[in-house]
């Protein structure tokens, strides 16, 4: 291996962490590598409720930050084994691509039907990217609903004050629920 930008050790105790994150400075300094002791960061999981032992994790005698996120392979993992951080995260992602293509989608021009198309093929993927193993809630998916009938109002021209219901507006797009879709990316 030339080069790793995302490596994550694992262990059930911090000194096994240490031990393995003395190892692979150690390997890594043999090859020529250096390992950035600014971007190491750690996060503890606690899913059993039990108690750890205490002390920290170091890195050649300096201490590792710890965070309770963090992002892995682009999904945003917590250390409460929750998705709200990643439910945020891939709203976001979604957000981004409609304003890179915002001016396709927002013009009078193009018809509904191909903006609900581009929407199916870039913004929707990208709002659910490694949504097969989310354990959503109720409303993790409330969030990605209303995050979509924002998008399709907008492009469609259409304000909640001017009360289309939301049946209408995917019929004229040809958008299905966002549930749907993400039922069937866990069932593929």
């Amino acid at each position: 291996m030339l080069f790793a930008d995302d490596v994550m050790l694992v262990d059930e105790s911090r000194a096994g962490v240490n031990r393995k994150l003395e190892l692979w400075r150690r390997t890594l300094e043999s090859k020529g590598f250096r390992l950035s002791r600014t971007k190491t960061e750690y996060m503890m999981c606690d899913f059993s409720a039990t108690r750890h032992e205490g002390g920290d994790v170091s890195l050649d005698g300096q201490v590792v930050v710890q965070k309770d996120t963090f992002r892995y392979l682009g999904l945003m993992l917590q250390k409460d084994d929750d998705i709200d951080e990643d439910v945020r995260h891939r709203i976001s992602a979604g957000w981004l691509k409609w304003r890179q293509a915002s001016g396709i989608l927002c013009d009078k021009r193009v018809p509904q039907k191909l903006k609900g198309k581009f929407y199916r093929t870039t913004i929707r993927p990208a709002m659910l990217y490694g949504a097969e193993c989310w354990p959503t809630k109720r409303r993790h998916v409330q969030q990605l609903s209303v995050a979509e009938m924002r998008m399709l109002r907008w492009f469609c021209g259409h304000t909640r004050r001017d009360r289309v219901r939301n049946e209408v507006i995917r019929d004229r797009v040809g958008v299905a629920p966002i549930e749907e879709k993400l039922t069937q990316h866990r069932l593929r």
